[in-house]
């Protein structure tokens, strides 16, 4: 339940009377020149397999130019030097030794899936706030704050909690948290499984992430009982990262399977609510409550060179930063008790700067890495001349859409997608994954990357060659990326969580009753626009409703 997006939604809720500016800041107007050289230092460790490459192809075009009669002229001069030849063959061969034991073996996606809540644990706004105030929990102030905090956080009518929160009043104990963590993590394997094909006893390597609930025995092994994983898994169980923990698990499970050959690798992501909703009245600890949802996702990985023909995806790159040594970092999502003793995680009024110098960090790392040489020339042009000229001149902004065809931004909150939309300059429709992904499924945390890369499978644009960028934030304080390039077209998986609701019919009835909340911030005041009655009929394709400023958008599609 942590993580950098939880904050989305305080920079709007007009707690305190002195405004202040939460937003998150323009992380590439500032540039730092050691994060871009360690960018390149990432680059210049692939140098050998690039200089070897156009080496080749060099090497083969003289060749295919060669004689006949050049050709046995050489071969009879070999003869005549074997001493020479069996040099130059020795090199040749420790080269090609050297260079095979010590490239990186490539990584694909076979495939993954989300997991998607059942009806009956979905809690509406109203349900949400009728269930607070029966609690007797929390008073009249703290429950006007969650009301806001709903209204302005993008989340839909469709969002799930688990079961234990479902009761007056809410039973969070160990059961109902095994019970959470089983149907969210189970539900995600048994479908990944059926739709792979792969036995559970074929899995070499297991990795799960949940920031918040760790019992013994650990979730990893819940796994490995229930599906009666082979005694030599390795397994691993990390906890307390946040919500960008799913790209943590991911490059873990990518450094393993360099070292074990032929074998399966699964990372699991989630996070539990049941044991860690807080039931206390300080604000800065019930943001979490209003944004955090149901949600997983299995992701299985490969390194067999068999399974490229049927992978999904090959990963390319994985940037991971850390700002833990930094205080105000490091406190920013903190766990901690209340006044009154209870527990929440608690999000500070910095959040959102750290944030923005945390991705600032990892963006500027990432982009050499990505990046075409044009767009690297001139921000490194215009970088140059402002040190030159004492920062008079505005730095460049590199277009990260030459470098990616879709972004999975981390759905934490409304405001982060927002901002970041326009530090990179990115349009609508780059976005649309994330603000969907937010808008039916809530905040889940660190799966959350993983129902937006659904999103965009199930809307038919994957295509071949497409790169996808996931980025994500959490505790600690992290921000990291994944970097993945489409193997072929992607067909979304059976089973999706996008299926009962990619076509806009969010539900089967020939008239949909869409509420649209506009909301327009005027010194802190909201207005309710309209309430609009949409038939399936007169629905078009795309319907993009934005209010004037700090807009909150919904996509309709049929």
């Amino acid at each position: 339940m942590e993580g950098g997006g939880a904050a989305a939604a305080v920079e709007q809720a007009p707690v305190l009377p002195r405004r202040e500016s939460r937003r998150l800041p323009d992380f590439l107007q500032s540039v730092n020149i050691k994060y871009v050289k360690l960018g390149y230092h990432y680059l210049i460790t692939h140098l050998l397999a690039l200089l070897l490459i156009p080496l080749m192809l060099v090497i083969l075009l003289e060749a295919a130019q060669t004689e006949p009669d050049e050709l046995r002229l050489l071969w009879l001069h070999l003869q005549y030097n074997l001493v020479s030849v069996l040099v130059c063959s020795a090199f040749l061969v420790f080269g090609a030794t050297v260079y095979i034991m010590t490239r990186p073996r490539p990584v694909y996606l076979v495939d993954y899936a989300c997991y998607r809540p059942p009806p009956k644990l979905q809690v509406p706004f109203q349900r949400f706030m009728n269930h607070s105030q029966l609690s007797g929990e929390f008073n009249d102030s703290s429950l006007e704050f969650q009301r806001r905090i709903l209204e302005r956080s993008g989340l839909g009518q469709e969002t799930c909690l688990p079961s234990a929160l479902h009761y007056i009043p809410p039973r969070p104990s160990m059961a109902y948290a095994r019970e959470e963590a089983e149907d969210v993590m189970f539900g995600a394997l048994d479908t990944l499984f059926r739709n792979t094909g792969v036995k559970p006893k074929d899995v070499g390597v297991l990795v799960v992430n949940c920031s918040l609930f760790n019992p013994t025995p650990s979730l990893s092994a819940m796994i490995v009982n229930r599906y009666k994983l082979r005694g030599n898994i390795k397994s691993f169980n990390l906890g307390g990262m946040g919500c960008s923990a799913g790209v943590i698990s991911i490059d873990l499970a990518r450094d393993l399977l360099q070292v074990h050959r032929s074998t399966y690798a699964v990372v699991v992501s989630t996070e539990n609510i049941t044991q860690n909703w807080y039931f206390g009245n300080r604000k800065s600890m019930l943001i979490p409550n209003c944004l955090f949802r149901v949600g997983a996702a299995a992701v299985l990985l490969s390194n067999r060179t068999v399974d490229r023909r049927r992978a999904k995806y090959k990963l390319v790159h994985v940037v991971r930063t850390h700002r833990g040594a930094d205080d105000k970092a490091f406190r920013c999502v903190y766990q901690e008790q209340d006044e009154a003793g209870k527990v929440g995680v608690s999000l500070s009024k910095e959040l959102m700067a750290i944030a923005g110098e945390a991705l600032k960090i990892n963006i500027t790392t990432l982009g050499p890495l990505v990046l075409p040489i044009s767009e690297q020339l001139l921000f490194f042009a215009t970088l140059v001349a402002k040190k030159l000229f004492n920062g008079k001149v505005k730095p460049y902004i590199p277009d990260f859409k030459l470098a990616f065809d879709h972004f999975c931004i981390h759905a934490g909150g409304r405001a982060v997608i927002d901002e970041l939309e326009k530090n990179l300059q990115l349009r609508p429709e780059h976005v649309e994954a994330s603000r969907m992904t937010l808008h039916r499924f809530g905040n889940t945390s660190s799966s959350s990357i993983w129902y937006e890369l659904a999103y965009t499978e199930a809307k038919g644009r994957m295509r071949k060659g497409h790169r996808v960028w996931q980025i994500a934030f959490g505790s600690g304080f992290k921000c990291n990326s994944a970097v993945w390039q489409a193997l072929r077209s992607v067909k979304p998986s059976p089973d999706g969580p996008w299926e009962d609701c990619i076509h806009g019919n969010v539900h089967s009835k020939e008239k949909i009753l869409w509420i649209f909340k506009l909301v327009i911030l005027s010194k802190c005041s909201v207005v309710d626009i309209s309430v609009g009655l949409i038939s399936g009929s007169d629905c078009p394709t795309l319907m993009q409703i934005w209010s004037q400023s700090k807009s909150y958008c919904v996509y309709v599609s049929e």
